[in-house]
C-alpha cells in the first residue's frame, strides 16, 4: 500500500515538488494552495495539476483552523509536505503524519531564514544560494535539514530567473531523498552544524526604495532583487516617484544624486559609481526605453543633470 500526503504547496516550485511526489508513488490525498494574484501568470499553478489527477484542492482563509484540523486529521495522512506554501503550519498539524512532516525552502539552511529568501539573497548581493528540504517544527525554517543543493547565481539575476533555477532543481532534490522518507528513514543534518543562521522578514515597500547614499552595487541589487513580475524599485524625490524595471552598472561616471546622458544612455549617480538606465516607469504611464524620457523624468524629480 502507498504511503499516503497532503500537499501545501504554491507557485512554479510548489507545481514540479508536487509532481515528484506523485512520482515517487505517494497518494496525495488532498491539496492546499491560494488562488493565483495577477501577476503570478508566469507559472501553473499546483492547483492545474492537482485537478488533473483528481486530487482534492482547498483554498481556505486560514488552514490552521480547527475544522481544517479535523478535515486533515480524518485522512490520516502518512507525510506533510510544504512546498512554498505562505502559512506557519500549527504543531498539531505536524504531529498527524506517521512519517514526518516537510518544508522545502528556497535557501541555504540555516541561512536566509524567513520570507522571500529568493528576493533578500539577490539584494544582498549573494552569489550563491540553494534549497533545503527540512523536518518542520513550530518554529520557521527550523528543524534537521533533510536535503541540500546549491545554486549559483549570475551577476543579472532577478527573482523570475532564480525561480527557475529553484524550479528546475527541486525535483533531483525531491528524488534524491524521497524513497528514503517514505521508507520512514530519512537523512537527518542540525542546522547548527552547518553554520551560522540567519533571518530575513517579509519584503516590505520601502525595502526596495533606492537612495543616493547607497553605493551603485548596492542599488543595483535592490533593483534586480524586485525586477518584474515583481514589483519593482524605485526612487523618490521632490514628492514624487520614478519605478525603475531594470539597470545596470555602467563603467563611465556620474556625480552622485545626478544624472547625464552618455551616448544615449542615461545615468544616474549612486556611492562608487553609477547605473545605466534601461527601463523606466513615471506611474501611472507605462515602461519608457527612450533616453529623452528618462532625462524628462529625471527633471521633473528635481534631480539636477551633471
Amino acid at each position: 500500500m502507498s504511503p499516503t500526503a497532503l500537499v501545501c504547496a504554491y507557485s512554479s516550485i510548489g507545481t514540479v515538488a508536487l509532481q515528484s511526489v506523485l512520482d515517487a508513488g505517494i497518494t496525495v490525498k488532498a491539496l492546499y494552495t491560494y488562488e493565483p494574484a495577477a501577476d503570478d501568470h508566469w507559472f501553473t499553478p499546483p492547483e492545474v495539476l492537482a485537478r488533473a489527477q483528481g486530487i482534492p484542492v482547498y483554498k481556505i482563509p486560514d488552514f490552521n483552523e480547527d475544522d481544517n484540523f479535523q478535515r486533515c486529521q480524518d485522512l490520516q495522512p502518512d507525510l506533510l509536505f510544504s512546498f512554498y506554501f505562505r502559512e506557519m503550519i500549527q504543531g498539531r498539524f505536524l504531529s498527524l503524519p506517521t512519517l514526518g512532516a516537510f518544508n522545502l525552502h528556497g535557501s541555504l539552511l540555516p541561512r536566509y531564514r524567513g520570507r522571500a529568501p529568493i528576493n533578500w539573497v539577490l539584494a544582498k548581493g549573494e552569489v550563491e544560494t540553494g534549497l533545503t528540504l527540512h523536518c518542520m517544527t513550530e518554529k520557521p525554517d527550523d528543524g534537521d535539514v533533510v536535503a541540500q543543493v546549491k545554486i549559483p547565481l549570475a551577476w543579472n539575476e532577478t527573482p523570475l530567473t532564480l525561480s527557475e533555477k529553484m524550479t528546475q532543481a527541486a525535483p533531483p532534490l525531491l528524488r534524491s531523498v524521497l524513497p528514503r522518507i517514505t521508507a520512514g528513514q530519512p537523512p537527518r543534518q542540525r542546522q547548527s552544524a552547518l553554520g551560522p543562521s540567519s533571518y530575513f522578514g517579509r519584503r516590505r515597500p520601502e525595502d526596495s526604495e533606492l537612495r543616493f547614499s547607497m553605493t551603485a552595487q548596492q542599488a543595483f541589487n535592490e533593483i534586480r532583487a524586485v525586477a518584474e513580475p515583481w514589483p519593482t524599485a524605485f526612487i523618490k524625490e521632490k514628492g514624487r516617484t520614478l519605478y525603475i524595471p531594470w539597470a545596470i552598472p555602467s563603467s563611465h561616471s556620474c556625480p552622485v544624486g545626478h544624472y547625464r546622458i552618455h551616448e544615449g544612455t542615461c545615468l544616474l549617480g549612486f556611492r562608487e559609481g553609477a547605473l545605466a538606465l534601461h527601463r523606466l516607469r513615471l506611474d501611472p504611464e507605462k515602461t519608457s526605453v527612450d533616453p529623452q524620457k528618462h532625462a524628462e523624468w529625471m527633471h521633473l524629480l528635481g534631480i539636477p543633470s551633471a
